[in-house]
């Protein structure tokens, strides 16, 4: 039996676990989604807060946008609100007091802007527990990003980026000079070339790729050799990196157990549940780990050491 094989009848006996959920004979896990958004794509507070119930999700990090400015870094503008019309941090902040029990949330602003860090500042010592998604047309290892990166190590706060090939956070194969010079802070990976990079010959203009993996990529150096890097689970880029590739994927969430976070980055709204790429990505972890203490890491305990929630 191989190891994809293997996994599939794991499945099926998840599966049976989840009928005896359902009857009080398994607790369900614990999971914290460390990627959502307010008004993602105008999802309302009152849809959001009933998609992740219905996802088993027990706490959600909001990432807001930041400021609505026209520059290099937005395209003009068009980024805006992480090009997704995602709402600021006072959103996040609001809707994290009003239902404490749900909710935390990181802070955001455009690296290059004029009054970054003083807005950054204030949100962090007003309870944001992070800052992200960084999603801007910069170089990842700028002098704006660099001015981020030193707000975060001042407030032992962890830094979550959206890496994409020519379009934001640019350079990621030079990441690794950014997480040696600040080793105190804790780097969250996500999107397209970070997940694309878990492939040792990943073509950078491809952003979905399929096909076997080839092990050795930069992603997968980066958790190997560095404390603290770690990796967001979420969207379709997570979504594809261990579909595309079962028996890689789930020695992938086997030896990175310690450095990987569930996340969703799911815009649907309460009635689209059942198509929703987030709790693909839940039944995906359920599936291909077959160690519960690995689930729980990945599900909640990393979250939680990382993100001080």
């Amino acid at each position: 039996m191989n190891r994809r094989q293997f996994t599939k009848i794991a499945g099926i006996g998840i599966a049976t676990g989840a009928v005896g959920a359902a009857v009080g004979k398994e607790e369900p896990p614990d999971i914290i989604d460390v990627h959502q958004h307010v008004n993602f794509h105008g999802r309302r507070d009152d849809e959001l807060i009933t998609h992740q119930k219905k996802m088993g999700v027990s706490k959600t990090v909001l990432l807001p946008s930041a400021s609505a400015l026209a520059m290099a870094s937005t395209h003009n503008g068009k980024s805006n609100g992480l090009a997704a019309r995602v709402f600021g941090t006072q959103a996040s902040a609001r809707l994290a007091a009003k239902r404490p029990d749900l909710f935390a949330y990181f802070c955001n602003e455009i690296p290059d802007a004029e009054d970054a860090v003083p807005r950054l500042e204030k949100w962090l010592k007003r309870g944001a527990c992070g800052i992200g998604e960084s999603k801007f047309h910069l170089e990842c290892d700028s002098a704006p990003m660099l001015r981020l990166y030193e707000v975060a190590q001042e407030f032992k706060v962890p830094v979550l980026l959206h890496f994409e090939h020519n379009r934001y956070n640019m350079g990621f194969e030079r990441f690794h000079k950014v997480l040696a010079k600040f080793p105190e802070v804790n780097f969250i990976g996500h999107a397209q070339a970070w997940w694309g990079n878990i492939d040792a010959k990943h073509e950078p203009t491809v952003n979905y790729p399929t096909g076997p993996v080839t092990p050795g990529g930069l992603s997968d150096k980066y958790l190997s050799d560095y404390p603290n890097m770690y990796g967001d689970l979420s969207a379709g880029s997570g979504r594809n990196a261990l579909n595309r590739d079962e028996e890689h994927a789930a020695d992938f969430l086997d030896r990175h157990q310690d450095k990987l976070l569930l996340g969703t980055d799911c815009a649907d709204p309460t009635p689209r549940i059942q198509a929703c790429s987030g709790l693909d990505q839940i039944n995906n972890v359920k599936r291909l780990l077959t160690d519960e203490v690995a689930k729980k890491k990945i599900f909640s305990e990393n979250a939680k050491r990382i993100i001080k929630l």
